[in-house]
């Protein structure tokens, strides 16, 4: 790798470290080519994107961003996952780490806080922005639904006691 190669590679990580809401730090040690791929198949899947970084560079592109304080976790064969959406990667991640016991969670960030293991683990816990969105709708519907069941209800009783009636008298 030339030196414009490396400076465009910082600057990528640089606008990546700008523009994303969350990272997830990880090592890939002893992870075949399959593997990365099926981890990386996934991360697509849930719109966050995993990438094998050089640690020199990265903590070179990690200066003057909110995630400078998590530049002391790139120590050996280091990746990172990152998104727009912050529980997608944690979420992948952890996930692909409790079956491949290769992959190792070790931290990330989520706008200017740093997260350890367990703040990671906490955070793929959450709801997927996706579901939160599905859970509003539901609960934003369900109000409109009751009051149409309630309102309608009053009138189909009235209906069924003229049925009634108007049977009653029929038969009379």
């Amino acid at each position: 790798m030339d030196r414009a190669q490396k400076r465009e590679a910082v600057s990528e990580l640089n606008e990546v470290f700008s523009n994303t809401s969350s990272v997830v730090v990880t090592h890939y040690s002893g992870l075949n080519v399959a593997e990365i791929s099926d981890l990386r198949r996934q991360m697509r899947a849930a719109g966050a994107t995993f990438k094998v970084t050089k640690n020199r560079l990265t903590k070179i592109a990690l200066d003057g961003t909110q995630y400078a304080p998590i530049s002391d976790l790139f120590a050996g064969p280091t990746a990172i996952a990152y998104s727009d959406d912050p529980v997608a990667p944690a979420k992948v991640a952890v996930d692909f780490a409790k079956k491949n016991e290769k992959l190792i969670v070790l931290g990330g960030a989520m706008g200017d806080s740093q997260l350890d293991v367990a703040g990671v683990k906490a955070l793929a816990s959450l709801p997927s922005l996706d579901e939160l969105r599905g859970k509003i709708v539901g609960l934003l519907q369900a109000p409109a639904t009751k009051l149409a069941g309630v309102i309608q209800a009053p009138a189909s009783q009235l209906a069924r006691v003229l049925s009634a009636q108007g049977s009653k008298d029929e038969a009379a």
